[in-house]
């Protein structure tokens, strides 16, 4: 198996994140849901848009403080890990246990992500328009592979936009 360019990216893409800030900030009374599901909206459009989410979240906490605290804190560990393991990359990926152990660790990042999509879409998908959004969106994506994901998502807003007007 050849190392992926990107690997640190891959074990969660970043939407594992969800997760965490579901637990720690929905759970605890933070933020409401909402708030959440705006917070990743608004990331969509932008590039790096779990990250940018983030930044958003700091702002509804805190203001432009709890903007410009928040995306150091989510992006100054990334640079840290990646600059410090990079170079042991190869070495991990040669052992046959520390590989299995990255792989395990890319299967359990997939299994958050869709308890995470699982959670989310039963708040937000509860009407035909919403379900509706949804089926389109897949088919599009699936379908149209090289399709850049801002055009999904401007599509979708446009669709949701008209579907309201209905």
């Amino acid at each position: 198996m050849d190392v992926p360019k990107n690997w640190f990216h891959t074990y969660g893409s970043g939407y594992v994140l969800f997760a965490f800030l579901d637990t720690e900030l929905v759970a605890t009374g933070i933020l409401t849901r909402q708030q959440l599901m705006d917070a990743i909206a608004v990331g969509q459009f932008t590039p790096g848009p779990v990250f940018s989410s983030v930044t958003f979240i700091g702002f509804q906490i805190n203001g432009l403080s709890g903007a410009i605290i928040s995306t150091i804190a989510i992006f100054l560990p990334s640079f840290v890990f990646v600059a410090l393991l990079n170079p042991l990359m190869k070495k991990l990926r040669n052992s046959k246990g520390l590989s299995a152990f990255l792989d395990a660790v890319n299967v359990a990042s997939v299994a958050i992500i869709i308890a995470v999509c699982y959670e989310m879409g039963k708040e937000t998908i509860t009407d035909w328009r919403t379900i509706l959004i949804v089926v389109v969106g897949a088919i599009i994506v699936f379908n149209f592979k090289k399709i850049n994901s801002a055009y999904v998502v401007l599509g979708g807003s446009f669709l949701g936009y008209i579907l309201k007007m209905i």
